[in-house]
């Protein structure tokens, strides 16, 4: 059981850990604080069902059928151009990111839509979440303990994401920072659909 839990624990973080769209999305949300503690939650939850899901068949039956894959590649390569594109908007704007958050905060449920479109549109959840973590904890000796151990993961790095962010915000919060933040993201975006694409 332990070993399963353990091994579960370490090949999430591993790729959890790795700078995505996901983790992009939480580290902007916590520091504007805003609704930060919401997003890591729905991401740890979202993480759960979907290594869950790839352990108990679902890898398997992506495997089966090529034309799925290749409609995440192309869909989820669309979006991470439309999200870096925006990104680099902001990052090109004298203020950076600190004009969206005005005098307006987003409510909730924009929030926390965004952050379900971030972890579901984007394909390297399936090909990695999905695909790669669940078939490896499909031949796991004890696969629910696997899948404890991919959600503590989650749920560390999540909420340490974001708590850290937010308590650095005071000290994040300038213009140039925003800006070199968002290019970040736009580069990182960018290389990622690309790399889906030439991998098609």
């Amino acid at each position: 059981m332990w070993q399963s839990y353990v091994n579960g624990l370490l090949i999430a973080a591993g790729l959890i850990m790795a700078i995505g769209a996901q983790n992009a999305f939480v580290l902007a949300q916590s520091l504007r604080r805003e609704h930060h503690l919401p997003v890591a939650a729905l991401c740890v939850i979202c993480d759960a069902l979907l290594v869950a899901a790839g352990v108990f068949g679902l890898a398997t039956l992506l495997t089966q059928n090529p034309l799925w894959l290749s409609f995440a590649r192309w869909g989820g390569a669309a979006f991470l151009l439309f999200y870096g594109s925006q990104a680099l908007y902001r990052a090109l704007r004298p203020q950076g990111g600190l004009q969206t958050t005005g005098n307006a905060p987003r409510s909730l449920q924009a929030v926390m839509l965004a952050a379900l479109a971030v972890t579901l549109l984007n394909p390297h959840v399936y090909l990695d979440t999905v695909l790669l973590i669940g078939s490896l904890g499909a031949q796991q000796p004890m696969p629910g303990a696997y899948v404890v151990g991919a959600a503590s993961a989650s749920l560390l790095w999540f909420f340490t994401l974001a708590l850290g962010a937010a308590w650095l915000a005071p000290w994040l919060a300038r213009p140039l920072t925003w800006r070199l933040i968002d290019l970040a993201v736009a580069i990182m975006m960018y290389t990622i659909a690309v790399q889906l694409l030439l991998n098609t």
